[in-house]
């Protein structure tokens, strides 16, 4: 492994602390096993599909964790570079910007700069995460009935981290010799999201405008894969645009295009 490889696993770079799974527990368990599965060099399709006999919610929610430590650590790995200077807002290239709300202190969409919207964005995610009413650790405390839409929530936010990476600092990555283990990584994101059906398909098409992407682009990759499997792929997604959206529900943050053809559109 390359010294520059090296950094992105250093734990010193790492946006927010890591939450880890207590040893004993259900869940530990089942993210030792998917672990396990994704080292094993099991194809990551099917390291995704849940286990036979295993509750759907704690499948979700050791992803969901796992996803949150991985994510973090590669934003934070290019975290220096992501300044108010060089992304005063948070986009995803010229067609589109997120905008945050979350109820509090922004309950209206706001534009923000980047790395402001990153803080709070992982600001917002550790607290559902620690909050044992939405990811109980005690056997036997079940689940929220929302939990797969808080879920559903929290992946939607971290899939806008992978688009401003992806297109705005892929260069950086490519620097430090880490764009196999974020191409990887995302990979692993877009085939359990998908499997689980736990975001909309119009959410993802910032990743599928490949002009805006580099050669070793997910959605490049992600076709490459699909081929193999003889699976569909995300360019044979029938995906629409919409001049307006309507808000359809409290927490919600705005993304919307820009450019001659501008809509708003607000997720969840």
């Amino acid at each position: 492994m390359s010294i520059a490889l090296k950094q992105v696993f250093n734990k010193d770079k790492t946006f927010r602390p890591k939450r880890k799974f207590e040893p004993g527990t259900q869940r530990f368990e089942l993210h030792k096993r998917a672990q396990a599965s994704l080292n094993s060099g099991v194809d990551l399709k099917a390291a995704v599909q849940l286990p036979s006999g295993e509750d759907q919610n704690d499948w979700v929610a050791v992803h969901v964790v796992d996803f949150f430590n991985r994510i973090n650590l590669i934003y934070g790995t290019i975290c220096e570079f992501c300044t108010e200077r060089t992304c005063p807002v948070m986009s995803g290239g010229p067609k589109y910007e997120y905008r945050w709300q979350d109820d509090l202190k922004y309950k209206k969409p706001t534009a923000l700069p980047a790395p402001q919207y990153m803080n709070l964005l992982m600001d917002w995610i550790e607290v559902q995460i620690n909050n044992e009413e939405i990811f109980p650790t005690c056997v036997g405390v079940p689940f929220p009935k929302n939990f797969l839409q808080i879920c559903k929530k929290i992946l939607c936010r971290l899939f806008r981290v992978f688009v401003h990476v992806y297109i705005h600092h892929f260069d950086r990555v490519i620097v430090m010799g880490a764009e196999a283990h974020v191409n990887t990584c995302y990979k692993h994101f877009y085939y359990f999201v998908t499997e689980m059906n736990l975001i909309d398909r119009k959410e993802l098409e910032p990743l599928e405008q490949r002009e805006h992407l580099p050669e070793t682009n997910p959605a490049v990759l992600m076709d490459a894969g699909c081929r193999r499997q003889g699976a569909q792929t995300p360019d044979s997604l029938q995906t629409s645009r919409r001049s307006q959206a309507s808000e359809d529900g409290k927490g919600r943050d705005a993304e919307r295009q820009r450019g001659s053809h501008c809509a708003m559109m607000g997720h969840r």
